[in-house]
């Protein structure tokens, strides 16, 4: 498969990289970013391209790939709804409208959250948000498209998340995860499993649109 990544520098977008990296499957991964990471790897290309609301500067790039694996996303705290919406929804339908034309053959993964509100009508501002993304994902002319609704997932392999208030609960729930994973284990993860997850989903598709927790999970350990 050749794959386009988006969020390769997130928690969850690291380890899909890492993933996508060592899958034999993967022959090449182009991964969208700001800022060149530094990583070297003789399947890893890097896309540096600021303008993430129009990528037309850089279409000529993007044509002839299998998968886009879509791990971008911000935390809702704090932010209004059209902040949030500009990141989590525009960004999103940019990439994937473009992506659409230039390979109407893909197949394109999106990583959501447990609880979306695929209603758009719910209380929650994010879940509202994230499932007007799927919804509207959904209607585009891919081969296929998949919605994955993690729910708590822990970092593996000394992947980080960049936000200052999620390191602090892994490091304070890290001592109780295994027993959390015993006790719950269609809802908790890993940025491993989710990367294996999507790379199988990609590969061989999947029966369900909406990819909740429990499947990701029997996704991953299958």
């Amino acid at each position: 498969m050749k794959v386009i990544l988006f969020g390769a520098t997130g928690m969850v977008g690291q380890g899909v990289l890492r993933e996508c990296l060592l899958d034999p499957d993967v022959e090449r991964v182009v991964s969208i970013v700001r800022a060149a990471s530094g990583q070297r790897n003789a399947k890893l290309e890097e896309i540096e391209h600021r303008d993430f609301f129009d990528f037309t500067a850089i279409e000529d790039r993007l044509s002839g790939f299998d998968a886009c694996l879509f791990t971008l996303g911000v935390s809702s705290a704090g932010m209004s709804e059209e902040a949030y919406t500009r990141i989590t929804y525009d960004i999103t339908l940019a990439a994937a409208r473009t992506l659409v034309g230039l390979n109407p053959q893909m197949t394109f993964l999106y990583v959501s959250g447990q609880l979306t509100d695929s209603t758009e009508h719910g209380r929650s501002m994010w879940a509202r948000v994230k499932g007007k993304t799927e919804n509207d994902l959904l209607k585009l002319p891919f081969e296929a498209a998949y919605m994955f609704r993690p729910g708590f997932i822990q970092p593996l392999h000394g992947i980080v998340s960049k936000t200052r208030v999620y390191r602090l609960m892994y490091m304070l729930t890290a001592p109780i995860t295994p027993l959390m994973r015993a006790l719950f284990p269609q809802y908790i993860t890993t940025t491993e499993e989710v990367g294996i997850a999507m790379l199988r989903v990609a590969h061989s598709g999947y029966e369900k649109k909406i990819i909740e927790s429990a499947d990701l999970v029997k996704i991953a350990r299958g």
